[in-house]
């Protein structure tokens, strides 16, 4: 999410990155149980798709990126579908500048779900941007996610999935594979799109640097040492981890702070 501070600093094992706060964002991933979200995610991070199933309590990820010497970092927060903690949810929502909801093309009462969680997502960041008095956008994908069972195990029409979008233009619906890798790039592509951010960060449009680059990763001559016929590089920080709560909760009061808005009797409800 966008800092406080006007440098982030980032640690890759024995290097530090310096990220600009203007360029540091979060991703929110939420759904019901079983629907991909993982999955989604990991194709994401490392073009990968694992069969083996495992319920996610809450995964954190962040991704550093050198785009034409620029530095960015994406934080993914990767959700439980069964929220356990709804003050918790609440507090991703409030702090995620990206979100993709997905659901199941199978599964009837995941599309539902998703359906409860855009509402929850209007209503909680409304709340806080009148409060902020923010007027950015809120980039939003839906993705349908098992797009390879076939129409006969389908149980959403393609229309109810477009309608949930159509009044806005800053989300978009999307039907993927992420077993097969369909339309999973391109949905990124989009995301990014819709909140301003390089199209590189595209998992297809950015060269993968391992850790043993970190030392240079972020110097100007890195990416003339490099191939020249792409400016753009990814690194997954391997040692991050997830801001605690409280910093959570100071980044949102601070937001609120810098508008003088913070001593209102009202707040945006965590719980």
């Amino acid at each position: 999410f966008q800092g406080q501070a006007m440098m982030k600093t980032v640690s890759n094992g024995n290097c530090t990155l310096n990220v600009p706060a203007k360029n540091s964002y979060r991703m929110v991933v939420l759904g019901a149980s079983r629907v991909g979200k993982s999955s989604i995610v990991s194709r994401f991070l490392n073009g990968r798709f694992d069969d083996q199933y495992t319920p996610t309590i809450e995964d954190f990820h962040r991704k550093v990126y050198n785009i034409r010497g620029d530095m960015y970092q994406l934080d993914i927060l990767d959700t439980s579908g069964n929220h356990p903690f709804p003050a918790m949810r609440r507090l991703s929502i409030l702090t995620g500048d990206v979100f993709i909801l997905v659901f199941s093309l199978d599964n009837r009462e995941s599309f539902d779900e998703v359906k409860r969680l855009q509402k929850q997502i209007l209503e909680v960041k409304s709340c806080l941007k009148n409060k902020t008095k923010e007027s950015a956008d809120l980039p939003m994908v839906i993705c349908g996610n098992k797009n390879d069972h076939g129409e006969i195990f389908r149980k959403v029409r393609s229309d109810e999935g477009e309608n949930l979008v159509s009044s806005d233009e800053n989300c978009a619906y999307f039907e993927v594979s992420a077993k097969k890798n369909t339309n999973v790039d391109e949905m990124f592509y989009v995301l990014f799109s819709m909140a301003k951010l390089p199209h590189e960060m595209s998992p297809a449009l950015h060269r993968k640097i391992s850790i043993q680059y970190g030392e240079t990763f972020q110097q100007k001559s890195f990416r003339m040492r490099r191939v020249k016929e792409m400016d753009a590089y990814g690194m997954i920080s391997p040692f991050a981890r997830r801001p605690s709560v409280n910093s959570d909760l100071k980044y949102i009061k601070s937001k609120v702070l810098r508008e003088g808005q913070s001593r209102e009797r009202e707040k945006c409800t965590i719980q």
